[in-house]
């Protein structure tokens, strides 16, 4: 027996990252009344996670709902990048349409490209809205145009193509339907939303079918469950079945029912079909998995991820430094941490190598592996990480690498640079567009390779005023080799702490990292040499005290100014030998070898050495 769900809609909320997603979300909570009157309520309310707030971007997919007009509106907010599209992946399948946000001044991007691909694959219903149209500069009806452009380019269907169009400022909290009357509201949005979007439907008496598409965390009921409800119903105290598509099933019972209403959960007795609900009391449920009737246990198909693009080895800290300011440093916590993270994001593939203190991490991109980074970092773990390699393909003998879609912002005054810098890595220039204001976008395909280590020079050409945007195109024979850092590194040649005359005798050899106090060791890299060659300096050398007066006696010391290097710059900047000693306090770089004699050995080795195509 089949049944419309007139009383529900389910939406994902689709963009490129910083299109202003969270922002609506935040305008849509507002003007739904879920907040009190009084009640303090942050920005960007769902990127909850710390992390989230200060990068300014969603990293994690997050579930909330409003009602409007006796219609309770499921929303997803997914990221908008692409290498975390493993999530968007996954919240397609709980939601019946999408919301596709596009700036009116900016235009379709790469990411709006690779998100729309994915809704349209679903056969999704698109509203599209031009957002910020109060932006000096926008051009909304040009936008709309692009949109369009970009829907056929895609493969649309006449049905899809059909799409309604809305305008809106998510920050003014306005939309509407006509530029010429601007909006005083959100109705027009939560209208349309109602209007257009199907209402979800299926066989309330068929046995039921629930696939987990995100994983929910209590320290009361242990893992949850997420997941749109495909058909029949769920009651709190049910036997139920858990089962994969290689598994054999596995037995639990249902302890407790949520579905999401604002940023909480409202506990529910039964779940029926079409609704999201979070489902607790299944203690070992993974992502893919299916909550279905004990009688006739059916999967449904997991999505399909696509695969990782990059390697990276993870490995145990054996630096100088090591266990000083982790909690969690042993070979046995960070297995068992990387490979509980590949449950929750299986874009992630953890594989282990010959040596018990090293693993392979493969992703979609360098912004996943620097977050994953990261956030082990804040949890107490204390790890190393190697430079990342792009993960080649081999067909009918020869070698396929991926390709990306390169789209660069920058002033007028630095296209030379860019176009220079980009064709050094085997970038292909594809369109350039005035935007006015002195701002050109350049579009290139690239090779993943040539994308390591180009946002640190790319700030480098452009005086940090260059902004770029990359997606994933697909594989194509691979090119030639790519240069990946046109200069060598400082070395610190002793451990120690580095004073200001120890770093001031050296200044003129390069650009340092480091300030004086700084606690060094021999191995570690504190700066970039002005020449191709790498450099040891002796950055702990002290004054030495005598009894005689000189006039400069007292004179202060002055130096430049370090550059400052973050997690993300310092994986961009290292070579093959060197690694990232990541800690909850600290990120330093070190070569892999830290004993100078022992490296100069292993130079001498490798330059006689033939290179093989799986070496470079």
């Amino acid at each position: 027996m089949s049944e419309v769900r007139n009383d529900l809609r389910n939406i994902a909320i689709i963009a490129h990252v910083d299109h202003g997603k969270t922002t609506l979300v935040d305008q849509l909570l507002r003007q739904s009344g879920i907040f009190r009157e009084n009640e303090v309520v942050a920005d960007r309310v769902l990127d909850s996670n710390a992390l989230e707030r200060e990068r300014g971007i969603t990293i994690l997919a997050k579930n909330t709902s409003i009602v409007y007009r006796g219609v309770r509106i499921n929303i997803v907010d997914t990221p908008g990048h692409a290498d975390f599209g493993g999530e968007v992946e996954r919240t397609l399948q709980m939601v019946d349409g999408v919301l596709l946000l596009v700036d009116a001044f900016e235009g379709p991007m790469p990411q709006t490209r690779f998100v729309l691909k994915k809704a349209l694959e679903h056969n999704l219903k698109a509203i599209v809205v031009i957002n910020k149209v109060d932006r000096q500069g926008a051009k909304p009806e040009a936008v709309v145009d692009q949109v369009l452009d970009l829907f056929i380019d895609l493969g649309a269907d006449e049905s899809q193509l059909d799409f309604p169009v809305l305008y809106t400022s998510a920050t003014l909290g306005t939309a509407t339907t006509d530029l010429r009357q601007p909006g005083k509201d959100m109705r027009p949005l939560l209208d349309a939303i109602v209007a257009h979007i199907p209402a979800p439907q299926g066989d309330v008496q068929a046995p039921a079918q629930l696939l987990v598409s995100n994983l929910e965390y209590s320290p009361y009921l242990g893992r949850m469950g997420v997941g749109r409800l495909v058909r029949g119903t769920l009651r709190v105290g049910q036997e139920v079945a858990v089962v994969g598509l290689e598994e054999a099933p596995r037995r639990g019972r249902i302890v407790k029912l949520f579905t999401y209403l604002g940023l909480e959960k409202e506990e529910i007795e039964e779940a029926r079909v079409g609704e999201i609900a979070c489902v607790a009391g299944l203690p070992d449920i993974n992502l893919g998995e299916t909550i279905t009737d004990v009688a006739t246990p059916q999967p449904l198909p997991a999505p399909q991820i696509e695969e990782p693009t990059l390697e990276m080895t993870f490995l145990v800290n054996d630096s100088p430094f090591a266990g000083q300011e982790g909690t969690y440093v042993t070979s046995r916590q960070l297995r068992e941490r990387l490979y509980r993270e590949s449950e929750q994001n299986p874009a992630l593939r953890i594989l282990d190598t010959d040596s018990p203190d090293a693993w392979l991490v493969r992703a979609r991109g360098e912004l996943q592996l620097s977050v994953l980074i990261e956030t082990m970092c804040r949890e107490g773990y204390e790890l190393q990480v190697s430079r990342p390699k792009v993960l080649f393909k081999q067909r009918d003998g020869e070698l396929f690498e991926p390709f990306e879609e390169l789209v660069i912002e920058v002033p007028d005054a630095y296209i030379g640079n860019v176009v220079e810098l980009c064709g050094s890595r085997n970038a292909e220039m594809r369109d350039m567009q005035a935007l006015g204001d002195g701002q050109t976008r350049l579009v290139f395909g690239i090779p993943s390779r040539g994308l390591l280590g180009l946002r640190t020079l790319l700030l480098s050409e452009t005086r940090g005023l260059g902004v770029m945007h990359h997606v994933l195109e697909g594989y194509a024979p691979k090119r030639g080799e790519i240069q990946s850092r046109r200069r060598g590194v400082l070395i610190a040649w002793e451990t120690g702490e580095a004073t200001a005359y120890g770093i001031e005798q050296v200044e003129d050899r390069g650009t340092f990292f480091i300030r004086p106090g700084t606690r060094v060791y021999g191995g570690m890299i504190v700066g970039e040499a002005n020449r191709e060659e790498d450099i040891p300096v002796n950055v702990c050398k002290k004054k030495h005290m005598t009894n005689m007066r000189s006039s400069t006696q007292d004179e202060l010391v002055h130096l430049k100014s370090p550059r400052e290097m973050s997690l993300d710059q310092c994986l961009e900047f290292i070579a093959d030998d060197e690694l990232v000693e990541a800690t909850p306090k600290s990120v330093r770089m070190r070569k892999k070898i830290l004993d100078h004699n022992q490296r100069l050995r292993e130079l001498s080795r490798q330059k006689h050495q033939p290179v093989t195509d799986g070496q470079r």
